[in-house]
């Protein structure tokens, strides 16, 4: 994924009115839920996710997927 894509693309799912949590999936399969518009960060590549306790780096080039919440889904 391109930096302009994913900054577009998290700036996007952020920006819904109303807000829906998302997940971020990344390489090797470790998922998170952005759970609040207001705990996301994104510039150039690059964001950080505000999790209660341990903040999530990640960056266009890690993530596998960004999706309408899956963390619940049955795999």
């Amino acid at each position: 994924m391109t930096a302009e894509h994913f900054d577009g693309l998290l700036i996007a799912v952020r920006g819904r009115s109303p807000f829906q949590p998302f997940t971020v999936e990344l390489i090797g399969g470790h998922r998170f839920e952005v759970d609040h518009r207001d705990a996301l960060i994104v510039r150039d590549g690059v964001a950080v996710f505000l999790r209660p306790g341990i903040p999530v780096w990640f960056d266009h080039e890690s993530v596998t997927q960004i999706a309408e919440d899956i963390i619940d889904a049955p795999e």
